[in-house]
Parts: C-alpha cells; sequence; structure tokens
C-alpha cells in the first residue's frame, strides 16, 4: 500500500501517526460504525420480548433511523471539505459513543429509537468524512476500503451480537459497552493522526442541505445509480426480513441465527471485494448485479423449497453481486472528485444507497404487517430488487455497446 499523508495542516507529522497507521485507523472507524448499526439486528427478539411491541413498531425503529442518517448527510456529508476530517470525526465518534450508552441503559421503546435517531445522526456525519479521509491518505486503495468497509462492519456486528446473545450474560449491555470502548479508543487515534485536507472557507454555508454534484462526477454517478440501487436494496432486504427468514427456515427463534443471513452476504461481499480490487469497474457493476439477480433468485427459490442450505447459497451469491457491485459503483465515480470535493460526493453516494436499502425495507414491513406472510412480502421484496438489477444490468451493458 502506497500511503502519502497530506500535511498542509499537520505540520508536525513527528507527532502524528504513520499514513498507513492512520489508513487503517480510518477504515477501522468505518466497519465499528456499520457494526454499531448492525448490532441491534439479532436484540430484537429480546426487545420485543421483554417490551411486547408489534412489527410496525420495528419497522419504525428501522426507519428513523435510515431517515437520521440521511438528514445527516444531506446536512454535515459535505462539512468535512471546510473544516477538515478530524474535527468531524471526533466529534461523530464522541456523539456514537455516547449512544452506545444510551443504548447499554435502553429500558423502553422510545429510548431504543431516541438511541437510533442519534445513531443515524453521527454515522451520517461520519461516513462522508472518514470516506473521503481514506481517499486523502491513499487514493488508490480508498475506493476499496470504502467498499470493503461498510460490508464488514454491517457482518461482523450482526453476527457478533447474535453470539453475545446467544452465548454471554447481558448481550443488550455487553455489546454496546464494547463498541462504547472501542469508539474511545478510536477517537483517541484521530487525535493522534495527521490531519489530511487544509481547512477552507465555506463551512456554514455547507451545513445548508444539498445535493450538489462536481460537473465530472455527474455522468459517472448517473451511470453508476442503477447499481447503488439494485446493491443497496438487497441490503435493505436482508436487514429487515432476514432475520426473520432465517429463523422461519431453520425452525428455531436463536438469536444467532437473526445476525446469520447478513453475515453470510457481507462476508461473501468481502471475498468478492478482495479477489475483484483490480478489476475493471464496469466490468465489475456487471458481475455484481448479474450474481445479485442470481443470487436472489435462488434465495427466494429456497423459500418454496424450505431449505436453508440453498437460502444461504443463494444468500453468498448475491453477497457477491453486492460487492462487486459497490466497488464498481465507488471506482467509477469517487477518484474523479477532487479532494475539497470529496466528502460532499461521498455523502450523495451514501444518500442514494440509504434511500435504496431504507425505502423498499419500510415498505415491506407495512406489509408484513398487513399480509401476515413473511415468504410473500420476501417473494415481493425479492421480485423488486431483481428488477432493479436486471435494469441495472441492462444499462450497464448499454452503455458499454455505446
Amino acid at each position: 500500500m502506497t500511503c502519502t499523508t497530506i500535511t498542509a495542516a499537520s505540520p508536525s507529522l513527528t507527532r502524528r501517526l504513520p499514513a498507513k497507521w492512520a489508513f487503517l485507523l480510518f477504515a477501522s472507524i468505518t466497519v465499528s460504525f456499520l457494526a454499531g448499526s448492525a448490532a441491534p439486528t439479532p436484540l430484537y427478539p429480546v426487545y420485543q420480548a421483554a417490551w411486547g411491541f408489534s412489527p410496525i413498531t420495528l419497522t419504525a425503529i428501522f426507519a428513523v433511523y435510515a431517515l437520521a442518517v440521511l438528514a445527516s448527510l444531506l446536512v454535515a456529508g459535505r462539512l468535512s471539505d471546510h473544516v477538515g476530517r478530524r474535527p468531524v470525526l471526533i466529534a461523530a465518534i464522541l456523539v456514537q459513543a455516547a449512544t452506545m450508552l444510551i443504548f447499554a441503559t435502553a429500558k423502553s421503546v422510545e429510548a431504543l429509537v431516541f438511541a437510533r435517531v442519534i445513531q443515524g445522526l453521527a454515522a451520517g456525519a461520519a461516513l462522508a468524512a472518514v470516506g473521503a479521509a481514506l481517499l486523502d491518505v491513499d487514493k488508490a486503495k480508498g475506493a476499496t476500503a470504502n467498499a470493503l468497509a461498510p460490508m464488514i462492519g454491517t457482518g461482523t456486528g450482526a453476527f457478533v451480537a447474535g453470539l453475545c446473545v446467544h452465548f454471554l450474560p447481558a448481550p443488550t449491555q455487553l455489546v454496546y459497552l464494547a463498541l462504547f470502548v472501542v469508539f474511545l479508543v478510536q477517537a483517541a487515534g484521530v487525535l493522534l493522526a495527521a490531519e489530511t485536507i487544509a481547512p477552507r472557507k465555506g463551512a456554514w454555508a455547507s451545513l445548508t442541505p444539498a445535493f450538489h454534484v462536481p460537473l465530472q462526477v455527474r455522468k459517472p454517478l448517473l451511470f453508476a445509480t442503477p447499481a447503488l440501487v439494485a446493491t443497496w436494496a438487497l441490503a435493505g432486504f436482508y436487514a429487515s426480513l432476514g432475520p426473520t427468514l432465517v429463523r422461519s427456515l431453520l425452525g428455531h427463534t436463536s438469536p444467532l441465527a437473526s445476525g446469520l443471513a447478513l453475515f453470510v452476504m457481507a462476508a461473501s461481499g468481502v471475498l468478492a471485494v478482495t479477489v475483484l480490487k483490480s478489476g475493471d469497474a464496469r466490468r465489475m457493476m456487471v458481475v455484481g448485479v448479474f450474481s445479485l439477480f442470481i443470487g436472489v433468485a435462488v434465495a427466494l427459490a429456497a423459500l418454496g423449497e424450505a431449505s436453508p442450505l440453498m437460502f444461504f447459497v443463494g444468500t453468498a451469491i448475491a453477497g457477491v453481486g453486492f460487492g462487486a457491485g459497490f466497488q464498481g459503483a465507488l471506482r467509477t465515480v469517487v477518484p474523479l472528485a477532487q479532494p475539497h470535493e470529496r466528502a460532499g460526493v461521498l455523502s450523495v453516494i451514501f444518500v442514494i444507497s440509504y434511500l435504496a436499502m431504507g425505502v423498499p425495507a419500510i415498505v415491506a414491513g407495512c406489509m408484513l404487517v398487513l399480509d401476515g406472510s413473511i415468504v410473500s412480502t420476501a417473494r415481493d421484496f425479492g421480485a423488486v430488487v431483481m428488477m432493479l438489477s436486471a435494469l441495472a444490468g441492462a444499462g450497464t451493458l448499454r452503455v458499454r455497446a455505446a
């Protein structure tokens, strides 16, 4: 890895982390933020058993997090392009650490919703800043890290939380307290890291909600958007319906099973990104969207056969699609952004991604409440994901042919 730390805002580099360690620190922040967002997934059955809330309430809890992330991205997504990465990251990490304490002491649905809102606001501010910092430190590897880290975080967060519920006491406290310590360590690490970009004027103006994309990025982003929508709709499918589907297929309610589908999807996505990281970005998107189509088709067929093995095979194939498609989309867009545009461009990418993940998942939650059939809802949701992936694949091939 060739890392180059930008020195304009950091004259005393001898007191700062080496560039290689700073890169790993920034990547770990994305992992921990996404792990924190996925950690409640296997804990929801525990909360439901304790507080007796309905499936529509669970949908609302999912929705408020996605809306908070979107609001934060629109307001604070460009801030680090003006004040620097470190101030935004330190503030977001400390807020996220405090949120872990709110989760750990939550005694009601209201407290859980409040925690998810604050968590979403912190995550939205952090994701654009840390993604831009990765590109600042190492532009060649930054896009790959931005594709890998969310999947690693999502998969490990859900699975480790499931392990805690299954094997350890007080899981609704332990997992959050562990993350609290991680966030404190990361905040200290950012204090030691060199600033990667020089501050510039316009910080207050950047807080005005905007969906601005630099001219040189607009056409590539338009080209990549179908792949972004298809891949993150898949993530919404597994985040919202995956736990219930796995418990139904396996025939028991183990919390460990709740995070298993998301973990398998993320793990195969990580493998795909690692294997294909040096490939052509457009080819990756083609591989991604068609793998996604095939994987979801196999997973839905498994529901009719009541076959857990087939379901997880389909999930793994779909995960390859997620990893390849998302990495291809990122590598098509983010290298074109100038240093002071990177956080803004990434915030736009994540707004598109979270809308694609959140809206179908919320609709699916409402459908599940009205219809009452998890299999029927999953088939409808899966059909939408397959349609999106087919459209994305057709569009990608058409552009390549042109």
